[in-house]
């Protein structure tokens, strides 16, 4: 499978962390919590900005779930729409020539999908296939790809393309003071993403892109033991309330070294080989637990750092954006290899090795 495009779109309504602190705990925790306590919590988050769905003062209007999920069904279908239309003019494309369209979210409940909703929006054909993918949360971006890449093996004279989409400020429970709620409030974002793809084959019809985008070698899913209630939500009358433990760094520290490790051996590589690398920006703390068990400086994860400081975690559209901002800052030196690495709520992880292509394929 070939990646085409990859494009991010974010809401218009963007603020200062500070300014996100203040509104959070006047409006939503209705002063339940001190706003230096929710300050400081937010300062360790290491997000500077955010984009949110609504402009701020409206959550505190909000009035219950219904509200709430009216909200993500509506923007959601505008900044997916968004994110597909761009992916697809970058190459020439449009929405009839789609054969597959995967939707990742996990921040609201549609149905019909958000993917079903947005075909019919832009116009997608009426036999095109559609593959929502619920539940896996910040991984879901990493899983997506390797799902495109799954189906784009079978069909490899096909267009396949994935939208992420998650609002997660919708989410966030009012007059919750629990931790997890704290944390998110000062962690996630609001955005969404597309990537196009094709076969082999059809490959062969894009020739800029024989010379500048990333093929998918290969992918790899991990799902760990009694770990479920590591991360999710737990669904109530009101809504989405996030379930987060402490113990995520602990889990990447102890098993995604040797599952990298073992996964690039299988395609005999070593980590030495890997040139660049596209993570999600789980939180600082999961950054850090990832760059000891891999060993890695900073500087290897630093465009996963600055989109963490620019607009948060933004679930599974996040490790789209980081790919996007890679490919446009950083573009690999030809026919070099990257890995995408991601986790999630199961708990599990999901890695897609990519290579930039020979300068003459």
């Amino acid at each position: 499978m070939r990646i085409l495009s990859v494009r991010g779109v974010l809401p218009q309504h963007r603020y200062a962390q500070s300014e996100i602190t203040r509104e959070f705990t006047r409006t939503v925790l209705r002063q339940n919590v001190s706003e230096a306590v929710v300050a400081r919590i937010h300062a360790n988050a290491r997000v500077q900005w955010r984009h949110l769905a609504l402009p701020l003062f409206r959550y505190g209007e909000l009035k219950d779930f219904t509200e709430s999920n009216d909200a993500f069904i509506d923007v959601g279908v505008e900044l997916g729409s968004q994110a597909v239309i761009d992916a697809l003019k970058a190459v020439g494309l449009t929405p009839q020539d789609v054969d597959l369209i995967i939707s990742a979210t996990v921040t609201g409940l549609a149905v019909p999908s958000l993917d079903a909703r947005v075909a019919a929006r832009i116009g997608m054909r009426e036999d095109v296939v559609r593959m929502p993918l619920v539940g896996l949360g910040c991984v879901a971006g990493a899983a997506g790809i390797a799902r495109l890449n799954d189906y784009l093996l079978a069909h490899p004279d096909q267009v396949a393309v994935l939208m992420a989409v998650e609002l997660c400020s919708l989410t966030l429970q009012r007059d919750d003071v629990s931790m997890p709620n704290l944390v998110a409030s000062g962690l996630f974002g609001d955005g969404a993403a597309a990537v196009v793809a094709v076969g082999r084959d059809r490959a062969q019809d894009f020739p800029d892109a024989l010379t500048t985008q990333p093929d998918v070698l290969a992918t790899r899913s991990r799902l760990y033991p009694d770990s479920e209630r590591t991360m999710g939500w737990d669904v109530g009358a009101s809504g989405l309330k996030i379930v987060l433990d402490a113990n995520v760094p602990v889990l990447v520290q102890r098993h995604l070294g040797d599952d990298v490790r073992g996964f690039l051996l299988d395609h005999g590589l070593s980590q030495d080989d890997i040139e660049w690398w596209v993570a999600h920006p789980g939180g600082p703390k999961v950054l850090e637990a990832m760059q000891e068990t891999l060993g890695l400086p900073q500087e290897a994860l630093q465009i996963t750092w600055d989109s963490l400081a620019a607009i948060g975690n933004l679930s599974s559209a996040s490790v789209l954006n980081v790919l996007a901002d890679t490919l446009a800052e950083r573009p690999p030196r030809p026919g070099s290899y990257g890995l995408m690495l991601a986790m999630g709520p199961g708990f599990c992880s999901e890695l897609v090795l990519l290579r930039a292509p020979e300068v003459n394929a």
